[in-house]
């Protein structure tokens, strides 16, 4: 993503020898918005793990000719390419040639790593933001263009985190519909005449449900950053100084 190198160039550029030295003032991490700062970086931690980090299996009982309640899985994982995984045979012969290869439905791999994708780039861009927050806020402050960059980068995560997570959350949903009893209805093979299947369980996707509910929490940082970081810019500045102006016009006149 662009955004991510402009981040990348803009702490080369601060750390470089011909930029003032380091001024370290860990205070910051207690304003605002240092504060919110670290708070999306431990957030965005728990939302990458949490979805990237998940494995599962869903679970059936299978009766056929020479197998009886033999359990088959199928094992998923992130990305969630559940259209590759399938169900093993539920015993050598195949159920007397009855039983075919069977996939699972649906492939959620693009909400999936959208969502893990951008966890791991505000991940690193909170380090980079700390970095300068912590130890060149005097150089944030002198140029103009830092916190605008920053303005800009913050109003556009919070934007790719709304999209993101509720793409992530609708295929949730879908990922569940696919991995659970629900499976069983397209199974052609659970249909021969002789073949019963059950459904059994499937892991549970706590964690995932979790994931989602991290991605909403960054999303609601993100906006509510956007004024402290917008606080910092001149765009502020100026409407301040537009704002003053009548008040100072009147009372000049009044003198």
């Amino acid at each position: 993503m662009w955004w991510c190198g402009s981040l990348w160039s803009l702490l080369v550029l601060l750390v470089s020898p011909s930029m003032a030295g380091l001024q370290a003032d860990l205070g910051l991490l207690l304003e605002p918005l240092g504060f919110i700062k670290v708070l999306e970086w431990i957030f965005s931690i728990f939302a990458f793990a949490t979805c990237g980090g998940y494995q599962g299996e869903t679970t059936l009982l299978v009766s056929c000719k020479g197998a009886v309640n033999k359990t088959i899985t199928a094992a998923f994982a992130y990305p969630f390419r559940l259209n590759t995984v399938a169900f093993s045979a539920p015993d050598p012969k195949r159920c007397g040639g009855t039983w075919s290869d069977v996939y699972l439905v649906g492939n959620f791999s693009s909400s999936a790593q959208f969502f893990v994708a951008l966890a791991v780039l505000v991940f690193l861009y909170c380090i980079a933001a700390l970095v300068v927050y912590i130890g060149y806020k005097h150089v944030y402050q002198q140029n103009s263009k830092f916190p605008l960059t920053d303005l800009a980068i913050t109003i556009i995560t919070a934007f790719l985190w709304l999209v993101s997570t509720f793409a992530w959350a609708k295929a949730l949903a879908d990922i569940k519909m696919s991995t659970g009893a629900s499976v069983i209805p397209g199974i052609d093979s659970c249909k021969a005449p002789g073949t019963t299947c059950r459904f059994a369980s499937v892991t549970s996707m706590k964690t995932l449900n979790v994931s989602v509910v991290f991605g909403f929490l960054n999303m609601v940082l993100w906006g509510g950053n956007i004024w402290f970081v917008y606080k910092d810019t001149n765009l502020h500045n100026q409407s301040n100084r537009i704002s003053l102006s009548p008040g100072i016009y009147s009372a000049q006149r009044g003198i």
